[in-house]
């Protein structure tokens, strides 16, 4: 993936009941509204929608309100988690979970601002044994808002 387009998942949907099957996070924290692309062991195409109710745009920043780009790698990297655990061929990691480990080269090209619709796009860099390399960006109406390497990894609960 270079750092303006990402290759086109299939269009996979997956829809919020599904998402919270996979994933641990939950209210406040759960980042991922809906997967529109996925292709097992390739990339994943996830929206999360903001708005002014999310609780982190109460005090990031009163006067202007912009999303924190931790949280922005942090949906990224629930994105990753997904096509993570799509992409297991063994079922014993499905009761597993996915650990961010590492984040490389995170930049933040343009703020995220209430009322915004994030496309994030992740693509699987490389997988060895349990440690997951993943490419992603994120965008507000195609402008690259922020990209990044992430690391994960399955753990034992």
């Amino acid at each position: 993936m270079n750092n303006k387009t990402a290759p086109e998942p299939s269009s996979y949907i997956m829809d919020i009941k599904e998402i919270m099957s996979l994933l641990p996070h939950r209210f406040p924290f759960l980042l991922i509204d809906k997967v529109i692309g996925l292709e097992k062991g390739k990339s994943i195409k996830a929206i999360k929608n903001t708005t002014m109710n999310e609780p982190f745009f109460q005090g990031h920043f009163p006067n202007h309100p912009v999303m924190p780009g931790v949280l922005i790698l942090e949906s990224l990297a629930q994105a990753g988690g997904i096509l993570a655990y799509k992409t297991a061929e063994d079922d014993a990691m499905k009761d597993m979970l996915t650990y961010f480990m590492g984040i490389d080269k995170a930049r933040f090209r343009k703020p995220i601002l209430p009322g915004s619709t994030i496309i994030l796009n992740v693509e699987l860099i490389k997988k060895k044994q349990m440690i997951w390399v993943f490419r992603g960006t994120a965008s507000v109406d195609n402008i690259l808002c922020c990209e990044a390497n992430l690391m994960a990894s399955f753990v034992a609960p």
